[in-house]
């Protein structure tokens, strides 16, 4: 089967500043989500501002505290490991939060506007999950036990933010939304 994706299939060549062990991935990936927590200290004001379900605009409200105490988590494993918290970029979070935006963009404000926000957050906590079970795992091989704990606290919280969006979505905001087709 020819291919005309040249880049597909084909060796990446490292950088120079590439990871050479667990420690020093699991360090870049730390830097990683504090650099994606911070952007999402950022753009959280702007979902609660848009949206209109008093429950959702308090859930992401209350969020934002979360975040807050998951970033000095972050920034207390840093200095437990000696590193900078300073972040680096992070991609993913980047694109996550561009797709919030648009969603924005294109609804109306109301419950069909709050699904698409619900529907942006849970990707982002989705994410977060992802990472911080990672993180998690990186730091339990590593013999990390006291950072496991740090950042298994953090799992928590996102998992449980992503409950209540879930429990959002269900309770009412999806089935209001609906309704609006029928308009």
């Amino acid at each position: 089967m020819s291919n005309t994706n040249t880049s597909q299939g084909r060796k990446v060549q490292p950088k120079s500043s590439a990871a050479e062990g667990l420690r020093e991935l699991f360090v870049d990936e730390l830097k990683d989500i504090v650099y994606a927590e911070r952007a999402l200290l950022k753009a959280l004001p702007k979902m609660a501002n848009n949206a209109t379900e008093p429950k959702l605009k308090m859930a992401i409200e209350d969020h934002i505290e979360v975040t807050e105490g998951q970033v000095q988590r972050l920034e207390q494993i840093f200095e437990i490991l000696g590193e900078s918290s300073r972040g680096k970029k992070c991609d993913a979070m980047e694109g996550l939060i561009k797709e919030g935006e648009s969603i924005l963009q294109e609804t109306e404000p109301g419950p069909v506007r709050d699904a698409g926000i619900i529907s942006a957050s849970q990707k982002i906590e989705h994410y977060e999950i992802a990472s911080y079970g990672t993180l998690s795992a990186f730091a339990n091989t590593l013999g990390e036990t006291e950072i496991v704990e740090l950042l298994e606290a953090t799992l928590a919280e996102e998992k449980e933010a992503d409950s209540l969006l879930t429990e959002s979505a269900y309770n009412s905001i999806n089935w209001e939304a609906a309704e609006e087709d029928q308009q």
